[in-house]
């Protein structure tokens, strides 16, 4: 299992797998060849009124990385959610995100539920 994050602003790499963009606006001043995106993933973003809230806060963090897991248990996002954890099971995947913040975004949630999810695969096969 290989799932990276990258900012939609660094230079894609041969290695990078399958990059899937998981924010609902694309990023101010990247063109599409620039990104190198494979798909664009809107339906995984935080809702606009979650991610306004939060405004890339760390001291909201907490509050909001419970509450945005709690918007991807959705029907249409726990779909999303599957098709990005297959694209893991086949090689690399790579997380593409906007956000200055390395470590407060929803990617770093996304990334934590995706090797959640193929973590309890592998238990459960031993």
């Amino acid at each position: 299992m290989d799932i990276r994050l990258k900012r939609a602003y660094d230079e894609a790499a041969p290695d990078d797998g399958f990059r899937a963009l998981i924010d609902g606006l694309w990023p101010r001043g990247v063109s599409r060849e620039q990104a190198a995106i494979d798909a664009w993933l809107k339906e995984l973003a935080p809702s606009p009124g979650l991610r306004r809230w939060f405004g890339h806060d760390p001291a909201h963090w907490r509050r909001f990385r419970s509450r945005y897991r709690s918007q991807l248990r959705s029907q249409a996002r726990s779909r999303a959610l599957e098709q990005l954890a297959e694209r893991a099971r086949q090689g690399p995947l790579t997380l593409i995100y906007a956000a200055r913040d390395t470590e407060h975004n929803n990617a770093v949630v996304v990334a934590e539920l995706l090797r959640q999810r193929l973590e309890g695969e592998g238990k459960g096969r031993r």
